[in-house]
């Protein structure tokens, strides 16, 4: 999982006091919050003002906990923010899970260590507020061929801080993280054609991919970080290939009429599922890293399925589906096929790191507003970005 932040390692670190009162209170506070639990974590706050505030109630909202009255918290956060934010976390019974203090960096970087620290005791699983996100953000603008212009954005995941990457002045799309670095792989128009480009964000080095004739579109890099998927029409119809990171050995993995679009892997990095237009519909199929034939993925019976995404858990594929009154909608299957479930309205699901939050894109009127969709308690939480439409997140990992 990729972090951004202004606290330095050993500051975030710093620990005041981690009491646990027995070996069997250890046990209980480490609260796995399981995917078949729908219910949230009930916690109340105090002691914390303005952005500090703001930002620690948003991040755990996100993770799955509910503010609360005292009288009816499991979990109560107290503390303070001034030169530097501190927290204590105690249980209903009143006995102290973490004390902790955040000096450096920035409020907002100090609560949002706070509050992973305060997901990472309850549930046992990292925390996510100090992760990133990149999308594409339609500009208002239109280029020489009437196209509205869309750059490459990356912004914090509660879409704070957000900065522009690309500065092509035409359409620049399909971003996806290179795991384990801070390199992004999207699409630009910028040639003349979509091309594919890897672009290090400590550097601002950028580098051509794929930039043969047609469409060179949808790259996804391997969870191991040392494979690129991509949608290559080179061959004819677009089709799904796969090669190295920089674009290198090459191997077609798909040869049919229909268009594919939109691979991902398995967290094991052997098996990629993709979406493929059948008879005006598209379905979801899968197909191993390797080479072979591809098969249906069992959605329970549903058509129109795309943009799939694979938890980094390994446990489910989010999609996107056409619902009714014309609206998207995301669901969610078990990887190994199923009854999918609808658990909210949107397009492009992306998986956070802890395999239970989305960005999703959520339409507002004309207006496609980036939102955090808890794929188990179905919560929407739109997040600030600028304004203006954004669409394709990409979940650092």
């Amino acid at each position: 999982m990729i972090r951004f932040t202004n606290c330095r390692q050993g500051f975030m670190a710093a620990l005041v006091a981690v009491v646990f009162t027995c070996h069997g209170w250890a046990q209980e506070a480490s609260i796995v919050i399981e995917d078949k639990v729908a219910g949230l974590v009930p916690i109340h706050i105090s002691g914390y003002t303005g952005e500090v505030d703001q930002t620690l109630k948003f991040d755990l909202e996100v993770a799955g906990f509910v503010l609360v009255a005292p009288d009816k918290a499991r979990y109560t956060l107290t503390g303070k923010n001034g030169t530097q934010v501190e927290g204590t976390l105690a249980d209903s019974a009143r006995r102290a899970v973490l004390a902790r203090s955040y000096p450096g960096g920035t409020p907002r970087a100090q609560a949002h260590s706070l509050s992973d620290d305060v997901v990472q005791a309850v549930t046992g699983r990292p925390g996510i507020a100090r992760t990133k996100l990149a999308f594409k953000h339609e500009t208002g603008k239109r280029n020489q061929h009437n196209e509205m212009v869309s750059e490459i954005f990356v912004a914090d995941y509660d879409g704070a801080n957000a900065f522009q990457l690309t500065q092509d002045g035409t359409v620049s799309r399909s971003p996806a993280w290179q795991p384990g670095h801070r390199t992004l792989f999207y699409t630009s128009f910028r040639p003349g054609r979509p091309c594919i480009f890897s672009h290090d964000l400590a550097t601002g080095a950028r580098s051509p991919i794929s930039n043969f004739n047609g469409m060179n579109d949808g790259a996804a890099i391997s969870p191991d970080g040392t494979k690129i998927a991509m949608v290559l029409s080179k061959g004819g119809s677009p089709d799904i290939w796969v090669g190295n990171v920089d674009g290198s050995g090459l191997r077609q993995l798909t040869s049919t009429r229909e268009a594919e679009s939109s691979p991902t892997w398995s967290p094991d990095s052997r098996t990629l599922c993709f979406s493929s237009s059948e008879g005006g519909g598209t379905r979801l199929q899968l197909i191993s890293a390797s080479g072979g034939s591809m098969r249906p993925l069992n959605i329970g019976g549903l058509r129109g399925a795309t943009e799939p995404d694979w938890s980094p858990d390994g446990k489910w594929i989010a999609f996107t589906r056409m619902g009714g009154g014309k609206n998207f909608e995301i669901y969610r299957v078990d990887a190994a096929g199923g009854v999918a479930e609808q658990i909210g309205e949107g397009e492009d699901p992306s998986w956070a790191p802890n395999s239970r939050t989305l960005a999703v894109i959520r339409r507002q009127g004309n207006v496609r507003k980036l939102s955090l969709l808890d794929a188990f308690t179905k919560q929407p939480k739109d997040v600030r970005t600028i304004s203006g439409s954004c669409g394709q997140p990409s979940w650092a990992k």
